[in-house]
């Protein structure tokens, strides 16, 4: 037993300082990943039992300067770490087909490896997305697809740094700081209230976008599995099933909130009197499925409001 875990430790040991890259070895946090896992996971105790259980009989706070504030500094945090991307060669020397990582001390590489790691760091910051909406008091907000994808994202990005701060992988990062100017606008204008919704109507699109993103980082990835390219192949396995992942949880989350929202809203719209006439996939009327009492007809209407809260729809009682 001795022995064996000795092993695993002289193996720990050699892929953390032998097989890493050097340069980035004595950065913050960039030394094991245990911090990184700590962190990650309080950040999915805090959101998800400490946080609603330390609101629950308190009153939500509002935070609407703050999450202006806060949606504002994202925005600005992932231009720059998009023109960082741009600078280290996406879009002029980087080839999108094979980009090998420059382990070498320049300034470009360098920097590119700096960029890295603050894009690793800015996964942290991301993390008050789930811990406003905890203080707000909208836990329904927080969840599975929400928490698994902030929670996990920082080890992912821990390991990119660690071994490859540049080349090929940053593909994802470049994609990913863009898709997060968007959002972090749409949050930020959101956060100024009704008056905003009327120009918010594009908010599905924004899980769309998600999505494009990550079937664009699967190709990208796994082309490298059928040509030869000086780059780890751990790392397009990482990389591509990672994307695989998100994409079918973000295709789950846009059924989930779109396709079921929009079948809510004809059920709205057929409600009368004591039933509502509900419109089934193939256009058929079912008249058989009753709300009989005016508690349910409030219940009925909250869940839409609920659904439709994110893209200001106005549903009304009738």
């Amino acid at each position: 037993m001795t022995t064996i875990l000795q092993k695993i430790s002289e193996g720990y040991y050699d892929i953390m300082q032998n097989k890493s890259d050097p340069r980035v070895n004595e950065w913050p946090m960039m030394s094991g990943p245990l911090p990184t896992i700590v962190i990650c996971v309080t950040y999915a105790l805090i959101v998800t039992k400490i946080g609603p259980k330390l609101m629950e009989n308190r009153k939500p706070f509002e935070l609407k300067k703050t999450l202006i504030i806060y949606n504002a500094l994202q925005v600005i945090f992932s231009a720059w770490l998009f023109s960082e991307a741009i600078h280290a060669g996406w879009f002029t020397t980087y080839s999108f087909k094979c980009q090998p990582v420059d382990y070498s001390y320049s300034p470009h590489a360098l920097r590119t490896a700096s960029g890295c790691w603050w894009y690793y760091i800015s996964k942290f910051t991301e993390f008050l997305d789930t811990i406003f909406f905890v203080l707000r008091k909208k836990n329904d907000h927080v969840s599975r697809l929400h928490v698994i994808h902030h929670g996990i994202m920082p080890l992912s990005t821990w390991f990119g740094v660690k071994f490859t701060p540049g080349g090929h992988s940053t593909f994802f990062g470049m994609l990913n700081t863009f898709v997060h100017i968007v959002m972090y606008t749409y949050y930020m204008l959101a956060a100024f209230g009704p008056r905003m919704q009327k120009y918010l109507w594009w908010k599905k699109y924004l899980t769309v976008l998600q999505m494009v993103q990550f079937v664009l980082v699967m190709v990208h990835a796994f082309q490298l599995l059928f040509i030869e390219c000086d780059y780890p192949k751990a790392f397009v396995w990482w990389i591509g099933l990672h994307a695989v992942m998100f994409y079918f949880l973000f295709k789950d989350f846009y059924n989930q909130s779109y396709n079921r929202k929009r079948q809510l809203k004809v059920e709205a719209q057929h409600m009368n009197g004591n039933g509502v006439h509900t419109v089934t996939r193939n256009g058929s009327v079912k008249r058989n499925s009753y709300i009989t009492t005016e508690v349910q007809q409030r219940r009925f209407v909250k869940q839409l409001d609920f659904l439709g809260e994110s893209e200001g729809v106005k549903l009304e009682e009738r």
